[in-house]
């Protein structure tokens, strides 16, 4: 993925008008479908990764609770995030440690910053192959968890890996501002709606088509014993 992006995080609403009908009612059904996995098929993976960015340490904190929380979790993968960003710190052990991290084994930190989420979901996938992790719960902010997903699940499709991927949503309210924008989450929903689709025509993100295979093979594989109580 390019590290060049002009879609600006904030864009108002009437920027979308350029798409159909079509367009946005196919974002409606991804994020829905998404968020149809239910927030227990957490309680069975074997990973957690975290997308890091905007100055937003809940992101953090939602993924080390439940890395300290769940001892069977073997892998917790933290991202680095942008230095264009005014928010940005470098993440280290030490950082990790300051926002409640105490159990270091099986802990893995993205080395070399990166710029946007296609880095970032690239060497989480990376990570997925090279530690033979077998399921996976992706958190970052609501607004921004259905791109992080598609685009984890387009690197993963790269490889050739289909594992078990759960969104697990870190928990802000939604008029919370943001630290990078002093805008809130929903403020922030059009731009990624715009990136969504911009994103889709560059390749960068798992169609409708290959969410909707994925989805499938999920809930066939592992309905009964993960995702239905």
């Amino acid at each position: 993925m390019s590290t060049a992006s002009a879609i600006a995080r904030f864009v108002p609403d009437e920027e979308l008008d350029g798409f159909s009908a079509g367009q946005l009612l196919e974002v409606t059904k991804a994020i829905t479908m998404i968020l149809s996995i239910p927030p227990a098929a957490t309680n069975h993976i074997d990973a957690v990764a975290v997308a890091t960015g905007q100055g937003e340490e809940w992101r953090f904190t939602h993924a080390i609770r439940a890395w300290e929380a769940n001892p069977r979790l073997r892998h917790l993968l933290v991202t680095s995030g942008n230095p264009a960003e005014r928010t940005y710190t470098e993440v280290t052990l030490d950082y990790v440690r300051g926002l409640g991290l105490r159990r270091r084994e099986g802990l893995q930190l993205q080395p070399d910053p990166s710029p946007n989420t296609g880095r970032q979901a690239a060497w989480i996938a990376d990570q997925v192959r090279e530690s033979d992790v077998t399921s996976i719960a992706l958190t970052t902010s609501p607004y921004h968890l259905p791109r992080f997903y598609l685009t984890v699940l387009k690197e993963l499709d790269r490889r050739s890996i289909r594992i078990p991927v759960v969104p697990a949503p870190a928990a802000v309210a939604p008029q919370t501002p943001i630290p990078e924008t002093g805008v809130t989450s929903e403020d922030l929903i059009p731009g990624e709606v715009k990136r969504i689709l911009t994103y889709l025509n560059k390749g960068w993100l798992a169609t409708p088509q290959e969410l909707r295979r994925y989805l499938s093979w999920l809930w066939s594989n592992h309905g009964s014993d993960w995702l239905v109580p």
